[in-house]
């Protein structure tokens, strides 16, 4: 059974898209965040590239719910918004400043959606011959723009968690004792 029809037909790839859009708009706003909170050091300029390239592909992906005249989900994105807010709330060791946990969660999650937004380009480029509107070299620019991007935040994150522990695990150890 060929399942190109059932994806590329109307009452799928509306959901589809509009599922990765949500998670295009919690990225932008994760990538946002990140950056001004990074402001100043070595994951700063990273996370301000990432956010303008994480804007670019969710207007990349508009354009193309826009050559299937898809309308965008308001109650989807609206959720994407404030679920993004409330994902702040999450426990940092720091009650009310940000925490180098703080990054090394937001790079995880960042991880997580560029992953799925590849997973996103690489299923319609695979389905690229199902329908004309689906361009196969805007496809395969915006995958492998996501694989460097994946390639690149992992590193960060390696980064990070190391920086993290490294600076937790010399906190845990005692003082020596005082010399006599």
């Amino acid at each position: 059974m060929d399942s190109l029809p059932v994806l590329l037909n109307q009452r799928y790839l509306p959901t589809y898209l509009n599922d990765h859009l949500a998670g295009a708009i919690v990225g932008s706003e994760l990538s946002k965040r990140a950056a001004s909170s990074n402001q100043g050091t070595p994951y700063g300029d990273f996370l301000s590239e990432l956010h303008h390239e994480i804007l670019e592909d969710k207007a990349a992906l508009e354009r193309l719910m826009e050559r299937f005249e898809i309308k965008k989900d308001p109650v989807k994105q609206t959720a994407a918004f404030v679920g993004e807010k409330f994902g702040r709330l999450k426990p940092n060791a720091h009650f009310l400043s940000y925490s180098p946990l703080s990054r090394v969660v937001e790079l995880e999650a960042l991880r997580l959606g560029v992953n799925a937004k590849l997973g996103l380009w690489q299923a319609l480029r695979n389905l690229e011959d199902a329908d004309e509107r689906l361009d196969p070299e805007e496809l395969d620019t915006l995958a492998a723009r996501a694989e460097a991007q994946l390639e690149q935040v992992e590193a960060h994150r390696l980064i990070a968690v190391a920086e993290t522990l490294r600076e937790v695990e010399a906190r845990a150890e005692p003082a020596a004792p005082p010399s006599s």
